[in-house]
């Protein structure tokens, strides 16, 4: 389905469906939207923001149905999400691709607000449990955000907003379906009635897979209530989330990835991940007078996985899950020239992993159970911020936080070695049981000035952290009892001017950045954090409309060093740029919009060269791609849509690595056509 002929036949299908919207009246040029972002835990103007901010709408999300996380924020500067097999996927803001037990704990992941996972036991492949799909919106803080979100808001923060229901009360059905028996099914049911709303929404997903004996099954099903009378605004959410997928490893060998008979080959047909999700929160806002606003959020959150290791030779079956209650309690003050927000953050957590291996590998990594241990974690969270509008012109921002996050493990099999007695260098230690705290401030300065009611100069000062991972904290090889570990600190400054007109987004932003106690794994497999690295770039946001015609760019030069020599390999590498950290990466769309409901769009995606390996010895070339779609409204209820893929057939690799002596890729996939259907009731 994926041929080149059949896309010749596509781009004939594309020409019919231009003709046919030719023949309706043009419609009228519209304007950006002007954006109210609520990722920094107010509602306010993007424009008037002391730092960045990037955000896609529910309507880009709609028209790149993305089949993968990935597609949708190729569209974000200074973001890549880097596609694994499958849902899987490796996470950078304004970072490398950063990679290990914890690097997952660099991002703050969000759905309005309220952590994905609880603090300490992040997974990178985490936004998978989130309807993004279907979001009203994806904003994106690039940078620290610990202030106002704590542990985890090192790099950036995600925040996935769910659709307001008084806004948003369509009923609707939607199917999409593409090669390799891909087939997605969405739908929504709304209704509002006085005060109270109700929506209904989910996806299911059922994709062969690209690659031999690989492929997956997806669902994820929201139910919204909401409740708005007076001085009281309400919103309830149930979300649940199941993936049972038939994953596939790396294909090895220096450019492999354009090897005909690699590419679809998967050398580990027995790798399986099955992961279920749910959560349950309420947003609740009383507005106490006019200018005072109160709002407490308490939820509940529950998550499982279990998964085949198969990029370890030996090859162990991991399970985890994690339980948590928690509360979000924030209160809203507004006097004639100040704004004041403070609140408390709580959250408390049970979590759970082991480990065990089927079969003997090696007399240092023998069958049985590596590990079984739970972990209850609390945090305990305040913070405040202040912001002054010093004159009609400048506002001025200052924001301060304290975080405590107390971890009590218990280890529930035998301590030590888990190899036999007299057993040299076995690679599993599990540490005895043992009580770890930290506690953090995290701190935050900026400004806003208004050059021009259009044109906006802002600069941002900000420290972020991050408290080690449990898995960073309890699950150590290599004869390591205690894991005396730091949290991970960054320092960051950033500048930038923004502007919108009526047709007309732009935001340039420089920033640089300092990590300390960065954590790794050193060559003897101990978990250490006394690694430094500096980030640097500059960042740029761009939407243009002129009449029914529009153009939207992204895009990112950056550079991410080590700032010290960690030993995570026989040669000093201070002052090498750290792998998987392309130094310039970014996107374009031209869209034509000739009719409400309707748009062609050619989408350009630029992946740069980045290195592999710290010593920065091998490397992967970067790529180009290219992808079409097109929408067209046959009536008021009824809409098609059509995509191409890598319109040019591009051998490419989503992402590139080397380990063990050898080059290795995940595949990206050849010239793909998707054709779906859109019913609104």
């Amino acid at each position: 389905m994926y041929i080149k002929n059949s896309i010749f036949s596509f781009s004939l299908l594309l020409i019919n469906l231009s003709f046919s919207v030719i023949a309706h009246d043009l419609a009228e040029e519209q304007s950006i939207e002007k954006i109210t972002v609520t990722s920094t835990r107010l509602n306010q103007n993007a424009l008037t923001l002391g730092s960045n901010i990037s955000w896609l709408d529910a309507n880009t999300i709609n028209q790149v149905d993305a089949k993968h996380i990935n597609q949708t924020l190729v569209r974000i500067p200074g973001a890549w999400i880097s596609r694994g097999n499958g849902q899987e996927h490796l996470t950078a803001i304004r970072s490398p691709v950063l990679t290990g037990a914890g690097a997952c704990g660099a991002f703050y992941m969000a759905q309005d607000g309220i952590s994905l996972r609880a603090p300490g036991f992040c997974n990178v492949n985490q936004l998978f449990d989130v309807n993004t799909e279907q979001a009203e919106r994806i904003e994106i803080l690039r940078g620290p955000g610990s202030t106002l979100y704590g542990s985890n808001a090192v790099h950036g923060v995600l925040n996935v907003i769910t659709p307001d229901v008084f806004a948003d009360q369509a009923s609707t059905l939607a199917l999409t379906l593409g090669p390799h028996d891909y087939t997605k099914g969405m739908f929504s049911l709304g209704k509002v009635k006085d005060e109270h709303g109700l929506l209904v929404y989910g996806n299911l997903t059922d994709d062969g897979g690209y690659k031999d004996d690989s492929g997956l099954e997806q669902q994820k099903i929201n139910v919204i209530h909401q409740y708005k009378s007076g001085a009281w605004d309400i919103k309830n959410v149930l979300g649940f989330s199941n993936l049972n997928q038939d994953s596939s490893g790396f294909v090895e060998g220096f450019e492999a990835f354009k090897d005909p008979q690699l590419k679809k080959q998967n050398p580990n047909p027995e790798a399986f991940r099955d992961t279920q999700s749910f959560r349950a929160y309420s947003n609740i806002k009383y507005q106490v007078d006019e200018t005072t606003l109160l709002s407490v959020s308490p939820y509940v959150r529950w998550a499982s996985m279990e998964f085949l290791q198969h990029y370890l030779s030996w090859q162990p079956i991991e399970n985890n899950s994690q339980k948590s209650i928690g509360l979000q309690v924030q209160l809203q003050k507004n006097y004639s020239t100040l704004t004041l927000l403070s609140g408390i953050d709580l959250d408390y957590t049970q979590g759970e992993l082991s480990e065990m291996q089927p079969e003997d590998f090696s007399p240092t990594i023998p069958a049985g159970t590596h590990y079984d241990y739970d972990v209850i974690a609390k945090v305990y969270s305040p913070f405040t911020q202040l912001q002054w509008h010093a004159s009609p012109q400048l506002s001025l921002s200052a924001g301060l936080r304290y975080e405590v996050i107390d971890y009590d493990y218990q280890n529930n099999v035998s301590d030590g070695d888990v190899c036999d007695l007299g057993v040299e260098s076995c690679r599993f230690t599990r540490p005895a049981d043992q009580v770890v705290d930290y506690s953090e401030w995290s701190y935050q300065f900026s400004s806003n000035y208004e050059l021009t009611p259009e044109n906006y100069i802002y600069a941002n000062f900000s420290k972020g952290y991050r408290s080690p991972q449990a898995t960073e904290l309890f699950r150590l090889q290599a004869g390591q009892q205690v894991a005396d570990l730091d949290s991970e600190e960054i320092i960051s400054l950033e500048a930038g001017i923004k502007g919108q007109t009526k047709a007309l987004f732009y935001d340039v932003t420089v920033f640089s950045m300092k990590k300390d106690n960065f954590i790794f794994q050193d060559t003897n497999r101990q978990n250490v954090s006394n690694g430094e690295t500096s980030h640097q770039g500059i960042e740029l946001a761009l939407k243009y409309k002129w009449q029914q015609f529009y153009l939207s760019a992204s895009g990112t030069l950056s550079k991410h060093e080590y700032d010290s020599n960690l030993l995570i390999t026989s040669v000093n590498i201070n002052g090498n740029e750290i792998d998987t950290a392309p130094e310039h990466m970014g996107s374009l769309q031209f869209g034509w919009e000739p009719m409400p409901k309707s748009f062609f769009e050619l989408e350009w995606v630029h992946q740069g060269n980045y290195y592999l390996d710290p010593e920065n010895t091998a490397n992967y070339s970067g790529h180009n791609l290219l992808n079409l779609r097109a929408g067209f409204e046959v009536s008021e209820n009824f809409s098609l849509n059509a995509e191409i893929t890598n319109l040019t057939d591009e051998d490419y690799a989503e992402r590139a690595d080397y380990a063990f002596g050898s080059y290795r890729y995940f595949v990206g996939e050849p010239a793909s056509i998707y054709v779906g259907a859109k019913v609104n009731f």
